[in-house]
């Protein structure tokens, strides 16, 4: 399993391996890494194999191409999209070298943010192919922080809003997430179809399977470290919302963030998440 060392992920402030609607991101197949800044460093050393002009799917807000930068790394192909690269076939790349400028695809919700998408396959496989990546693994120590699902609304975007809590305790220092049971939650619930819960050592968490509990409540099953969301519906302060975007952060804006584009609230507004079965009329 391709494993993604502490001082790697360090060079990004964010990172998350199931909180895209994406096959790749199955099981936690693939990696999202957002860049502190406009700085995109590779996560991965090798000899750049290829480098490839993809159309996205047509988005207003969004690029009309996207980019594959295929890196050979000497054990898998590396696979990394939303990247304009400034690197060529030939290449040597190591951790760190700049590889290009972020790209809006139109492969993104409106709420997410720019990232780089990296991916592992087999080098005898069909390198272009997203489907049968390789599960990704993460060595890095992870706070679990406890949330009761209310906070004040810190930031608003046009489709989402950010809330104060639950707050990061040592911006920069270390990686947080919002605890849920046993571990610590990764993925969109339940607007997308499955997440993941990895332990605080990044793997796997403490129990495999079971029911996985957030804010009192009942969201879904794990089996291993991934997770199928239940039938629910989020609400905040009563008004149903799209869901919860869950990931890994070691940045000072770390906070719930809810996406709510048919909800509207307003900034330092306080906000009660619950939680309930899609078919509660209450």
């Amino acid at each position: 399993m391709p494993t993604l060392a502490a001082d790697v992920l360090a060079r990004y402030r964010r990172f998350s391996l199931y909180n895209s609607p994406y096959v790749a991101h199955d099981n936690g197949s693939a990696i999202d890494l957002y860049p502190t800044d406009d700085f995109v460093p590779s996560p991965v050393a090798g000899t750049v194999l290829d480098v490839q002009t993809v159309r996205a799917p047509p988005k207003e807000y969004a690029a009309v191409h996207d980019h594959l930068i295929l890196i050979d790394t000497g054990v898998h192909t590396a696979r990394l999209l939303h990247v304009d690269p400034s690197v060529e076939p030939g290449e040597t790349v190591a951790v760190g070298d700049p590889l290009g400028t972020l790209v809006r695809a139109g492969f993104f919700a409106p709420w997410v943010d720019n990232h780089i998408h990296l991916g592992f396959r087999s080098s005898e496989t069909n390198p272009y192919r997203a489907s049968g990546s390789l599960a990704i693994d993460v060595d890095v120590p992870i706070e679990a922080l406890s949330w009761d699902g209310t906070g004040r609304v810190d930031r608003v975007g046009d489709t989402y809003v950010v809330l104060d809590a639950p707050s990061h305790p040592a911006p920069g220092d270390h990686f947080v997430g919002i605890a849920a049971g046993n571990g610590v939650i990764d993925g969109g619930c339940p607007h997308y179809d499955g997440g993941g819960l990895l332990g605080t050592n990044g793997s796997l968490p403490a129990h495999t399977n079971g029911d996985v509990t957030l804010v009192g409540t009942r969201v879904g099953r794990i089996d291993g470290r991934n997770v199928q969301w239940d039938d629910i519906e989020i609400r905040a302060n009563g008004t149903p919302i799209t869901g919860i975007s869950f990931f890994l952060a070691q940045d000072a804006a770390f906070g719930a963030k809810l996406i709510c584009p048919n909800a509207s609230f307003e900034p330092n507004e306080y906000v009660e998440v619950t939680i309930h079965p899609s078919h509660d009329e209450s």
